[in-house]
């Protein structure tokens, strides 16, 4: 097959519009790539919040990963059914949540689970369970440096609360998590002096809390976009997620990385309403809608705008609808992907330009059984 047109399945008539489809060899690659960035797979902790599927997991445990970041109770149990070695829910669980991440610890045992804190009524809830439980709980201190949405500012007060994991007999503090994803500088040294910057407010804490008599046995930082800078200080454990599968919207950002696009959106025209516009049937609810426009990287048809979606459609302007007919197919790039699997019940493997099966997106849901 033109390796051009990697993308395209053979009597493609079969396949249901829209799907998304998904190619093992490429992500395999992609695994590839991540360890040499990484230079070892001790240094690798990848998030699964972009592909939420086991076989996936295991394409990567195959290569040695045992260490994991996600962002549900889901995903975290999935890891568990997959029988991960080492996994971080990176969402500080809170209500019903806490106690939920205690049963996955529970059920999982071969697993060990571990979440985050940043603020002291939190660390209060986890340490409570944990005493009435006689068990441990595993907490990383999750750290804000610069993006605002989640962390506690690396001040005395951050220190004082990783001195209250530290002492609390129910609590083991693991260490740090911190996560750059404000730093999106195209320019690649801009995006390493951005994250070092950031990064700095990180290892003073650290060296704050080492003062106090306390090591700090493990630093998490970063997303994709700053995962070839934190690859190379050895002693921070890097969390790629979208490098997995990779979009559009991170392969004009940031160039200067090799991944592979390896999920692809299948979708079919389906009207031609007006001169000049056709309507595929993609809509809010196939692909992730909160960007604005392009939503997706229609190949073959680069110069073409769009225009409008809803529920089910998206209208396109071409500059020559003659050239298209209702019913032609296409392939699609998404913009942002990780939102874009979880609206898929399974994804549908190709190979060699033809379909080899489904995959279960086991964890696009709230919850499993837990």
């Amino acid at each position: 097959m033109d390796t051009s047109n990697w993308y395209k399945v053979e009597n493609d008539e079969a396949i249901i519009s829209p799907s998304l489809l998904v190619y093992p060899e490429r992500i395999e690659d992609n695994i590839r790539t991540m360890v040499s960035v990484a230079g070892s797979v001790s240094r690798l902790r990848p998030h699964i919040k972009t592909h939420k599927t086991a076989e996936i997991v295991q394409m990567q445990q195959r290569h040695g990963i045992q260490k994991f970041k996600c962002a549900t109770i889901a995903e975290a149990e999935l890891l568990g059914q997959c029988g991960a070695r080492d996994v971080l829910l990176a969402m500080q669980p809170v209500g019903a949540n806490i106690d939920r991440f205690f049963k996955l610890m529970e059920k999982y045992t071969s697993s060990h689970f571990s979440t985050l804190v940043d603020n002291p009524k939190t660390l209060e809830k986890i340490a409570s369970m944990a005493s009435k439980k006689e068990v441990l709980a595993n907490l990383y201190l999750d750290i804000n440096s610069g993006m605002n949405r989640t962390g506690c500012i690396p001040d005395e007060n951050a220190v004082a609360l990783y001195y209250s994991m530290e002492k609390h007999p129910n609590i083991h503090a693991r260490g740090l998590h911190a996560y750059d994803g404000h730093i999106r500088n195209k320019d690649v040294d801009e995006r390493t002096k951005a994250c070092n910057a950031a990064f700095d407010k990180v290892y003073a804490l650290k060296e704050a809390i080492k003062r106090k008599g306390i090591t700090v046995p493990d630093i998490i930082a970063g997303g994709s976009p700053s995962f070839p800078v934190h690859a190379k200080r050895t002693e921070v454990d890097t969390s790629p997620g979208t490098t997995l599968l990779w979009d559009a919207r991170y392969e004009e950002l940031f160039p200067d990385m090799s991944f592979l696009h390896a999920a692809v959106l299948f979708t079919r025209i389906i009207s031609k309403p007006a001169k000049n516009i056709v309507c595929f049937d993609i809509g809010h609810k196939s692909i992730a809608p909160e960007m604005g426009f392009p939503r997706v990287k229609i190949l073959g048809l680069e110069n073409s705008e769009q225009i409008g979606q809803s529920e089910e459609h998206l209208m396109v302007k071409v500059t020559d609808d003659s050239l298209y007919e209702i019913g032609d197919s296409f392939y699609a790039i998404p913009m942002h992907i990780c939102p874009t699997v979880a609206k898929y019940e399974e994804l549908v493997t190709v190979a060699d330009g033809k379909m080899t099966g489904t995959w279960k997106v086991a964890a696009r849901n709230q919850k499993i059984t837990i």
